[in-house]
């Protein structure tokens, strides 16, 4: 099977009488990690949950592999792309492990039994993201930085070819965040998962994407690598803020600092 690639041409889409989205054309390269940046209510959780088919286009389409994706089949579509939106809701008194486990649904027919390879991807899901320990917990009880991480388990153990995330590091304390982007590129390198995903931090987008898309106004204002994208000008432009954009000192990739932060760090040292 050819490596998936995700469009939209001419996408609008909205949920009133006036568009969120408006004349969106993008690909998403097969293979990479892609984030989309943006202020809030730039149409950023509109644009994902377009590529998801939940929400269905005014005009303009999406397509997966140049097919319609609401052509495609359920299951088959549900096989190929996974989606963990922003603020999933889990059944009363779920336990962490039958959550999980609900990732493998689009792998079973009518009549299919549970597998090895189930349990295999199940285990697996739980152990990278630090909640094998959780397992018998009802979802309710945990906190709000485990239930993130149990909800991204389920979308790892439905072991697509894509997987859109919007905005995994919510709820989550810095060093989490690093984990989880860690694991969504570590899922990149060794499997070629495409991840498409919303962020807030530039900085972590930064370090951790193959590809920016920023998005403004409910459309797409600029796309490329992360060099060509958090640049100064864009910056300003997508997001009203003034900054200075440097080089990372480990990664080497580009680093944002807001230039009222400089203001501020020198009127302490010098007060």
């Amino acid at each position: 099977m050819s490596q998936p690639l995700l469009q939209t041409r001419g996408l609008v889409a909205g949920y009133g009488a006036t568009p969120v989205l408006r004349d969106v054309t993008l690909d998403i390269a097969p293979g990479q990690v892609t984030a989309i940046l943006g202020a809030n209510a730039c149409g950023k959780s509109t644009l994902l949950r377009c590529l998801a088919r939940l929400l269905p286009p005014r005009a303009g389409e999406v397509t997966l592999d140049d097919t319609p994706v609401g052509r495609i089949a359920s299951r088959s579509f549900a096989r190929r792309l996974g989606f963990l939106p922003q603020s999933p809701v889990a059944p009363d008194g779920i336990t962490v492990l039958d959550l999980v486990s609900r990732g493998r649904h689009p792998h079973h027919g009518l009549f299919a039994r549970w597998t090895d390879a189930d349990d295999a991807a199940v285990a697996h899901a739980l152990e990278v993201t630090g909640t094998a320990a959780l397992a018998e917990r009802e979802v309710g009880a945990l906190s709000g930085g485990q239930r993130q991480r149990v909800w991204i388990a389920m979308a790892l153990a439905q072991e697509t070819e894509i997987l859109l995330l919007d905005e995994p590091t919510t709820f989550l304390d810095v060093s989490h965040q690093i984990e989880v982007l860690e694991l969504l590129s570590d899922l990149n390198r060794r499997r070629g998962t495409t991840v498409v995903m919303v962020l807030h931090e530039l900085n972590l987008a930064a370090r951790h994407a193959d590809r920016i898309v920023g998005m403004k106004s409910g459309r797409i204002h600029a796309t490329g690598t992360p060099a060509e994208v958090l640049t100064e000008a864009h910056i300003r432009d997508i997001f009203g803020l003034d900054s200075l954009v440097m080089a990372d000192p480990v990664s080497g990739r580009p680093m944002m600092v807001p230039r009222a932060s400089l203001s501020s760090a020198h009127e302490r040292e010098t007060g």
